[in-house]
């Protein structure tokens, strides 16, 4: 009877304590998942600049961290700071427009094959009928409010929780390797002789989809971002954004090529118009049909299901910095599932699992 009792005593104890540390790490339980995805994606860059610095791995700890801050946490800032400039020019502008009077649809709105000739009927309605607009535009305007609110709370909290992944990733990058050894005692203890299995397939699974989605998608932003600035198309950090953002989509950037050249073509810039086109073609989409089975050929790609299901669920789960996190806890899951029940898994990489802490 007091070995049963000492026995759920301790199992007690063990469950406080769980349930305890949970609650600590609880609030960083994003930018752990974070660090810990970079890190293992940017593992042998950091041993590089480790044996550069002859093996002094708190200095090159120290570099790694800081490249993480002007890469991410600067140009995430400048992105929150420009969004929000966008919105209140945006906002400002649809103000001035209201006050110049009734606002007059492009000519090109009748032209519209079917439903030309309605739309711009019901635009005239609605110009001319001032209690109308207004309704509907409280109609549009609080929905808006509500979601640029929410936005810019998530965007904030994103770049709290990048600011915590930072000083994580110190830690990660200068202790990796006895971090790893600790995983795989424990992962030997619980899987046997899979433990080293898993240790490698996680290793190679994290790799894969950062190089593969987030290397693309970073690719095709910047080439998008050099476009919209060539051509003069305003806002063109947070459409670049968006751009990075649809790249894990089936035909989500020439959503937005094909949009700012639809808004050039209507102010009058035909040639500009013509010149993203041809770059939205011939530069930003080609690049999902050139670097990306690149990027991905040392590693199987993750069914485009659960790329979708990984970056909508993580912005819901973890906020935007889910977009980093979705993906690879997704595909590690799958590569277990896979590992487990026999069939392919994701390939590990070249090389011993300690390549990544």
């Amino acid at each position: 009877m007091n070995h049963s009792l000492q026995h759920y005593a301790r199992l007690g104890a063990v469950v406080v304590v769980v349930v305890g540390c949970y609650q600590v790490l609880h609030p960083f339980i994003p930018a752990l998942l974070f660090a810990a995805v970079v890190c293992a994606a940017s593992w042998p860059l950091y041993r590089r600049l480790r044996d550069a610095l002859g093996g002094r791995s708190t200095w090159a700890a120290l570099a790694m961290t800081l490249l993480l801050v002007v890469l991410v946490i600067g140009p995430s800032t400048l992105l929150a700071l420009s969004l929000a400039d966008d919105v209140a020019a945006v906002f400002d502008g649809a103000k001035g427009l209201l006050d110049h009077g009734p606002i007059e649809p492009p000519s090109w709105l009748r032209e519209v094959p079917l439903v030309g000739q309605a739309l711009s009927e019901y635009w005239h309605r609605i110009a001319a009928s001032r209690e109308e607009l207004n309704t509907l535009l409280k109609s549009l305007f609080e929905p808006a409010r509500i979601l640029l609110l929410g936005a810019g709370k998530a965007i904030g909290g994103s770049l709290v929780q990048l600011t915590f992944a930072t000083f994580i990733a110190f830690f990660f990058f200068r202790d990796g390797e006895r971090m790893v050894d600790a995983a795989r005692a424990i992962l030997v203890k619980l899987a046997g002789h899979l433990g080293e299995t898993l240790l490698s397939t996680i290793n190679g699974t994290v790799i894969g989809v950062v190089h593969g989605i987030f290397g693309t998608a970073l690719a095709q932003a910047l080439v998008a971002l050099i476009g919209f600035l060539v051509a003069g198309v305003p806002g063109s950090v947070a459409l670049a954004a968006l751009t990075f953002l649809l790249s894990m989509v089936p035909v989500g950037p020439p959503l937005v090529w094909g949009g700012a050249a639809i808004w050039l073509f209507v102010q009058g810039s035909v040639g500009w118009g013509i010149f993203m086109v041809a770059w939205g073609l011939f530069a930003i989409s080609s690049i999902d049909n050139v670097i990306k089975p690149y990027l991905i050929s040392r590693a199987s790609s993750l069914p485009l299901l659960l790329i979708l299901l990984g970056v909508f669920g993580g912005i819901v789960a973890f906020g935007f910095i889910g977009i980093f996190i979705g993906p690879p806890m997704l595909a590690i899951g799958l590569t277990l599932v896979q590992l487990w029940s026999g069939t392919d898994a994701v390939a590990a990489p070249e090389g011993p699992p300690e390549a990544a802490p």
